[in-house]
């Protein structure tokens, strides 16, 4: 386990940059084998209010409501090409290719079959995060739409820039995703969690948060074919990458937007 230091900036509703604020995070590197390695970050314990405010967001994302979230791990970014590889072997037929390009066109199957793999060859216990773990480490400390504040801009995130979520000016859209560094990190150090590529999470889909766990596990539901995606891709709007936004997939879809990363428990030394 190594401290590592990094700046994540603050914006206003116009998307400028208002501040840099210095941070420090908890990093472990796993080594994959062939000179890849996988960085996770130490995800603080917390309690937050998870979801939209009243008459802000749609249904899925009401009620709002605490979740207290243990400690835990998570990918510093999502899980590229050349890690697949080192893992699983074979590819899927990524829409964009390049080692260190994300992984997409996974299905939540393959993606799962990735943490058990990377767990038998770790003997850590990755797993993909439970929604509400997503949603607090995408927030970061924010109640914000956004972990970098109000509004989005793509000068720090990678998504459909043609269109604007509050004054800030219109951007460019890259039609492709994006290495993992190009965009600055949250407070947490995590990188694109808005943007890039839609996540898979653990959990099976609910209509809307009235049954949801509170304690920062997934929901699991029986004999339900549909899960949890987040984040907002390379190919969504900004209103559909902030921090609240769901998306119910079919556990065996594989789409060019959708990718994942990995979490585990926090190692006790």
């Amino acid at each position: 386990m190594q401290t590592i230091e990094f700046e994540s900036p603050t914006i206003n509703e116009k998307g400028e940059i208002v501040s840099q604020t210095r941070y420090k995070a908890e990093q472990l590197t796993e080594d994959l084998g062939n000179g890849v390695h996988l960085d996770m970050i130490v995800i603080p314990s917390g309690i937050f209010q998870m979801g939209s405010l009243p008459h802000h967001g749609s249904q899925e994302e009401h009620p709002r409501h605490l979740v207290a979230v243990k400690s835990f791990m998570l990918g510093r970014s999502p899980v590229t090409q050349e890690q697949w590889k080192a893992i699983v072997g074979k590819l899927p037929p990524c829409r964009f290719k390049g080692d260190r390009l994300p992984i997409e066109r996974v299905s939540w199957e393959q993606a799962s079959r990735f943490c058990q793999q990377l767990a038998k060859k770790s003997g850590r216990n990755y797993r993909l995060p439970s929604e509400s773990e997503w949603e607090y480490a995408c927030r970061a400390a924010s109640q914000m739409p956004f972990s970098f504040g109000p509004t989005l801009t793509t000068e720090v995130a990678n998504y459909v820039g043609e269109h604007r979520y509050r004054e800030e000016s219109r951007g460019v859209y890259s039609h492709t995703t994006n290495e993992s560094g190009k965009f600055p990190p949250n407070a947490f150090g995590l990188y694109d969690m808005h943007g890039n590529l839609w996540e898979w999470c653990a959990d099976t889909w609910l209509d809307d948060y009235s049954s949801a766990p509170r304690d920062g596990s997934a929901y699991v539901g029986r004999k339900v074919p549909y899960h949890v995606a987040r984040g907002g891709s390379w190919h969504e709007p900004p209103q559909n990458c902030r921090s609240a936004t769901r998306l119910r997939v079919l556990g065996s879809d594989a789409e060019e937007f959708i990718g994942f990363r990995v979490s585990c428990d926090v190692i006790v030394s």
